[in-house]
């Protein structure tokens, strides 16, 4: 009995091969002029934009549901969620649907570049300014920065559930 109850302590201990494969990946794209990355072990599919289904008393910032195949997702527009102006969506706008825990959130983005590679050493510390809560830290990849965002923090500010959803989401 105690080797089965170490075994599966082990299992959960130990990081999955995915999860080293995908340590220092991330999904960048673009909003407006500047560049974001968000660690890709997060992300679950890249979509082009859809019909958003409005829903009374959201957050500004929160632009609705979407129905995915069947399961209701709320759609954030990364724009207004950073105190940007809003625009209009065009071919290039893509919706990242990312999954913490059980829930996922659809963020709109202007565009979708590519999966960079940035590693830990690669990555300073955000600058120390207010409203800066979202950003993990700012990674070098090349001659290019890239504005690593902290997911969680995207969603839940402050630890606070920020984002609407239901468990059934």
């Amino acid at each position: 009995m105690q080797g089965n109850a170490a075994k599966q302590l082990m299992e959960e201990v130990t990081p999955s091969y995915e999860d080293d494969y995908q340590k220092g990946l991330f999904l960048t794209f673009r909003i407006g002029n500047e560049d974001f990355g968000l660690e890709i072990r997060y992300v679950t599919e890249i979509i082009g934009i859809q019909k958003i289904t409005e829903v009374p008393d959201m957050p500004v910032f929160m632009q609705g549901v979407i129905n995915l195949r069947g399961k209701v997702i709320p759609v954030m527009d990364i724009r207004l969620r950073f105190g940007l102006p809003s625009r209009e969506y065009d071919e290039r706008t893509c919706i990242i649907v990312v999954q913490v825990g059980k829930k996922s959130v659809g963020l709109v983005v202007d565009k979708v570049n590519e999966v960079a590679s940035i590693s830990d050493d690669a990555i300073e510390p955000p600058p120390r300014t207010e409203g800066n809560g979202y950003i993990q830290g700012i990674g070098k990849n090349g001659d290019e920065v890239k504005i690593l965002l902290d997911v969680q923090r995207l969603l839940y500010e402050d630890g606070e559930e920020d984002i609407p959803m239901d468990e059934a989401c």
